[in-house]
């Protein structure tokens, strides 16, 4: 199916949660009704194409090109949160939040917001598509067969993402909703049952011939495939199994075997992991500065656009979503002279990270000894980590995933450096390598309130080419939005949620030799196992939208955030006037976040829609504590 777009004119009704409705059966002068869209081939492809508009851009589509869930979560900071008073960012943090007006989503502005609203009409529209395709009028039987699975697809992701957010049960919309539909007698299916639901809209495309493992020909960028179809299934089974989410029932078996397969089916059609680094002349430089081949790796896939070919250099991801030109310039370091320093990594996350003999730095059951995560409570038996020296003999993808005090960046500098720089003095504007310095007092990058200036301690490296500068503006790469390394963790929690702790630790062990980490060690118990695969999940996922939602779904319905939402830190450094640097952690501000409650697990129903629903049925729909 060629992108062709046609305007067709028509109000969406989402269920009952939409203000507006129409029906396309009635076609006022200058509308398309549903009986001309589906009599003709190319505007049966146009309505399918209008079942994508909605997939969301992840990455920087959010208000102010902020980067979302990494910043709503405790594993980052954005520049933005303490200079701009009515940023979202900062009204969600700041508790500014209600069911009228939830700000990360329903008013954020950017390319990613009113999901409830959007996705809604997305599944309304692909129901509608569902309803009409097997008797449109379609020149090429394989066409039919292909789109039908597509919308199948496109639903069970819209539902997915409703999933995700709002937590809760939701009306199954086998059939599409119109005016003359009874709202009153419209039930809410457990969140359970809808999981099963997406599952079987994902099995519909599965079990469609016609639909391609994956995406060959430029022409089809961005068109859904069967091993999307599987890591749907693979993110939602593990979410109905979590405990905010299975409604104390032990789902975990049923978890561990469509996880299973779902990874086979995978790896069966050519899924692998990014083993290989494909252009050592510029990751492997030493201008890089990535100090070793697992950092290189690591590095170079997420700063990699999937290619669509038969035998593609990127076999690990699922599904990219489009690119953001600009973001070299304001994800980290290269934001000083563009007015935004991007996104800046906590110390909760630098935390997490092992050293480089696979030992944890902090004690995994209790990582701080004092609410605002002051003091660490250290892993004793890792004599490898030193407090005094904490950035050395660290997991490659530290390297590859942060800027910290003291590593270097090659690039287009700015600024001519003063002489308080003392680490870079005397260098001019220019192309060059620079000291990263994050002390306090640093003239440059260092810690500050500054719009451009860190307020950890650290800079976001991960999405960042190494050569990319004012002087070289080298593209971020398409957000990986699925990918086989989260679809191998999510393996790995099930399966040892499920007692299978060889299979589990192995899937693990996977991931881990990527980078050239060591495995995990034998004789963990169920409970020490399941500890270290989610923090393997912080640190293989840092920073891809997926630790917001995994610190909800671990919570029990009566629990709350306090533990990581409530307070994040920064490394407030000094230089010791001996070429060295103290190292103090601190608060990245001195109030604490306002979003950890209990109701922060999960997101209000808009308002609007929760009183229509009271009105059509009775029942009150929205979410504890809204």
């Amino acid at each position: 199916m060629e992108k062709k777009y046609i305007y067709i004119l028509y109000i969406i009704s989402a269920l009952f949660f939409s203000s507006c409705a129409d029906d396309l059966n009635i076609a006022p002068q200058g509308l398309i009704s549903d009986k001309e869209i589906f009599s003709d081939n190319d505007k049966v492809s146009a309505y399918l194409n209008s079942c994508y508009d909605n997939l969301p851009t992840k990455g920087l589509g959010y208000f102010n090109v902020c980067r979302g869930p990494v910043v709503w979560s405790d594993e980052a900071w954005d520049a933005n949160l303490l200079t701009i008073s009515n940023d979202p960012t900062a009204l969600f943090i700041n508790g500014s939040s209600s069911a009228s007006r939830y700000p990360i989503i329903d008013i954020s502005g950017g390319d990613d917001w009113n999901y409830w609203e959007r996705y809604w009409g997305s599944i309304r529209t692909c129901t509608k598509f569902l309803a009409k395709v097997n008797t449109a009028t379609i020149k090429d039987e394989k066409d039919r067969k292909r789109w039908t699975a597509e919308a199948h697809l496109l639903r069970a992701f819209y539902y997915s993402e409703l999933l995700k957010w709002y937590g809760t049960g939701l009306p199954i919309e086998r059939e599409e909703f119109d005016f003359t539909s009874n709202f009153k007698d419209v039930k809410r299916s457990s969140y359970h049952d809808v999981v099963k639901f997406i599952i079987e809209d994902c099995d519909a495309a599965l079990n469609t011939t016609e639909l391609p493992w994956r995406i060959v020909d430029d022409y089809e960028a961005g068109r859904v495939t069967k091993a999307m179809a599987e890591a749907i299934k693979s993110r939602m089974i593990l979410y109905a199994a979590s405990p905010l989410y299975c409604e104390g029932k032990n789902n975990w078996e049923e978890a561990y075997k469509i996880n299973k397969a779902s990874l086979q089916n995978l790896r069966n059609n050519g899924y692998d992991l990014y083993k290989t680094i494909n252009y050592p002349q510029t990751y492997l430089s030493p201008d890089a500065f990535l100090p070793n081949e697992g950092a290189a790796l690591y590095n170079e896939y997420f700063n990699q656009v999937m290619s669509y070919s038969p035998n593609p250099v990127d076999r690990e991801t699922i599904f990219q979503c489009k690119n953001l030109s600009f973001a070299d310039q304001i994800w980290n370091v290269d934001g000083i002279g563009c007015q935004h320093g991007g996104t800046f990594p906590t110390q909760e996350l630098v935390d997490a990270y092992e050293t480089k003999n696979g030992m944890p730095i902090l004690n995994l059951e209790k990582p701080y000894k004092d609410e605002e995560h002051r003091q660490p409570n250290l892993n004793l038996d890792n004599t490898m980590y030193d407090e005094k020296n904490p950035y050395e003999n660290r997991d490659p993808r530290f390297y590859a995933s942060i800027y910290y005090n003291g590593s270097k960046r090659n690039s287009y500098w700015e600024f001519d450096e003063p002489a308080e720089c003392f680490e870079n003095y005397p260098a001019s504007q220019g192309t060059r390598t620079r000291i990263i310095a994050t002390w306090v007092g640093e003239p440059e990058t260092g810690l500050s309130n500054d719009n451009y200036a860190t307020r950890t301690g650290y800079y976001m490296r991960k999405f960042l080419h190494p050569f990319a500068g004012a002087d070289n503006p080298i593209s971020g790469a398409n957000f990986k939005m699925f990918r086989l390394g989260e679809v191998i963790l999510n393996f790995a929690e099930a399966a040892a949620e499920y007692n299978q702790l060889d299979e589990a630790r192995d899937a693990v062990n996977e991931i881990r030799r990527r980078v050239g980490m060591p495995d995990l060690p034998t004789g963990l118990n169920k409970d020490e196992l399941i500890l270290r695969i989610k923090n393997e999940r912080r640190v293989e996922l840092a920073m891809e939208e997926d630790r917001f939602f995994d610190i909800r779904r671990w919570q029990n319905p009566s629990g709350d955030l306090s533990a990581t939402e409530k307070w994040v830190t920064a490394m407030e450094i000094h230089p010791d006037g001996n070429g060295g640097y103290t190292y103090t952690r601190r608060p990245v501000r001195n109030t604490e976040r306002k979003c950890y409650s209990n109701k922060f697990l999960k997101a209000p129903i808009p308002m609007n829609e929760v009183n229509r629903m009271k009105t059509a049925t009775g029942e009150n729909w929205q979410n504890p504590g809204w």
